[in-house]
């Protein structure tokens, strides 16, 4: 059985001269300055100030709030707690079987697909490499090198939390800092090696179908990315690589099942996941800029990959 092929070509515009006029600026403001300021506007509790902010977002952005546990807009205590806010039990549920991958967050699906000579794909044209993104040495990345990957971009009126595309357990996880670039597609169509750029928490995993990697991409205003075991990881009080090794600690070693939460954006980003396995089946309708939902199906293992 052949790998089954999107139905429709990728709807996200291939790059164009106004898309590079577009990002000029953003290699000359001070993209952590800013998001640093972002951080604290977003945490102020003086009560004015943070139910303007969230009934501003929440008309300029069409959020939805019936989905949330929370709906009441005012007993939020300030912005980043509604920008992170969870969903009701049951708003996103697992779809699928074991063997299945399941989409690890809400948002617009950027790219998809096999990893060609250890690169991936952004933007149709630029590709940028597995060893980049996942910051090496090569020797541990090789296992992802020729595999699958499913990049998704979650815009701002969605839901912040990431979720397990496959049953893993957790082996390590890396900070690596960076610059500071929006992930918004105009930008993704003219920043080559976007995601390779931008700070990033990596995290590795273990799961019947091999090796796995969730990376979570910082960006302009992120104001912080933390995963459910570790809480906080950035912003980092020293911007150099950072590596917690919880394989060797027995106390550590953590299971999470496909769906579980993983971890959260503080304001808007990126989430990739890549998997050691190629040839996968992905699911009927899948193209570039299709609108999808953490828990959906979006590929299948091939049988006897199990």
């Amino acid at each position: 059985m052949n790998p089954r092929k999107p139905e429709r070509e990728d709807t996200l515009d291939t790059p164009g001269p106004l898309d590079y006029l577009r990002v000029l600026p953003q290699y000359i403001y001070p993209k952590h300055l800013a998001s640093s300021l972002m951080y604290r506007l977003t945490r102020i509790r003086f009560s004015p100030w943070k139910n303007w902010q969230i009934r501003w977002f929440i008309r300029r952005y069409g959020v939805d709030l019936s989905l949330a546990e929370q709906t009441d807009p005012g007993a939020f205590p300030d912005f980043n707690t509604f920008f992170t806010r969870a969903l009701k039990p049951g708003v996103r549920p697992v779809s699928g079987a074991e063997g299945q991958i399941t989409c690890p967050a809400d948002g617009v699906l950027y790219d998809f697909g096999e990893i060609h000579q250890g690169t991936l794909l952004q933007a149709k044209t630029h590709r940028y490499s597995v060893v980049d993104l996942l910051g090496g040495p090569p020797s541990e990345c090789e296992a992802l090198t020729s595999g699958s990957y499913v990049t998704v971009y979650l815009a701002p009126m969605d839901y912040h939390r990431v979720h397990m595309p496959l049953t893993g357990r957790l082996r390590e996880m890396t900070y690596l800092p960076g610059t500071l670039y929006s992930v918004n597609p105009v930008t993704a169509r003219g920043v080559p090696r976007l995601f390779a750029r931008n700070e990033r928490v990596v995290c590795h995993f273990e799961t019947k179908f091999g090796a796995m990697a969730v990376v979570l991409v910082g960006a302009v205003f992120v104001g912080g990315i933390e995963t459910v075991w570790h809480g906080p990881v950035t912003p980092a009080r020293r911007r150099r690589p950072a590596r917690w090794n919880y394989a060797d600690d027995q106390a550590s070693l953590r299971q999470f099942e496909r769906g579980a939460e993983l971890g959260r954006f503080n304001m808007g980003s990126t989430v990739i996941a890549l998997f050691e396995r190629g040839g996968l089946e992905w699911t009927t309708g899948l193209f570039g800029g299709r609108r999808v939902q953490m828990g959906e199906t979006l590929a299948s293992f091939m049988p006897g990959q199990g």
